[in-house]
C-alpha cells in the first residue's frame, strides 16, 4: 500500500497540472473534471485505472500540442523559448510517466488487475 501511495504522486501531480492548464485556458468545467478524476485513485476497479490512463495519455498529447504552439508563437516574436520547451517538456514527461506508472504491479494490485487481465 505504501508503494501504491508513492506511485500515485505523479498521477495526482499530472492531473492537478492539467487542471491548472485548463483553468488558464478558460475551460473551467474540464478543469473541475480533471480535479474530480483524482478521486478515481480511490476506486478499486480496473475501469478506473484505464480511465486514468486514457486521460493522462490525452493530457500528454495536449502538453505536446501546447508546447509546440507556444514555442512557435515565441519564436515568431523573436522571444526566447528554450526554457518554455524545457519546462513544458518536463510536464509532458511527468504526465507520460504518470500514465505508464499505472501499469506497475502495485497499481494493478490496487485496481485488482492480475497478470494479463484486459479492460
Amino acid at each position: 500500500m505504501r508503494l501504491y501511495a508513492l506511485l500515485a504522486i505523479p498521477v495526482l501531480a499530472a492531473l492537478l497540472l492539467l487542471a491548472a492548464h485548463l483553468i488558464h485556458a478558460g475551460w473551467i468545467p474540464l478543469a473541475v473534471l480533471a480535479m474530480l478524476l483524482t478521486g478515481l485513485l480511490a476506486v478499486r476497479r480496473p475501469w478506473a485505472a484505464r480511465t486514468l490512463q486514457f486521460v493522462l495519455a490525452c493530457a500528454a498529447l495536449e502538453w505536446v500540442r501546447t508546447t509546440v504552439a507556444l514555442a512557435e508563437l515565441r519564436a515568431q516574436h523573436d522571444a526566447p523559448y528554450l526554457r518554455l520547451v524545457a519546462i513544458l517538456g518536463a510536464v509532458t514527461a511527468l504526465t507520460a510517466i504518470a500514465a505508464a506508472v499505472i501499469e506497475h504491479p502495485a497499481f494493478k494490485e490496487h485496481f485488482r488487475q492480475r497478470g494479463g487481465d484486459s479492460v
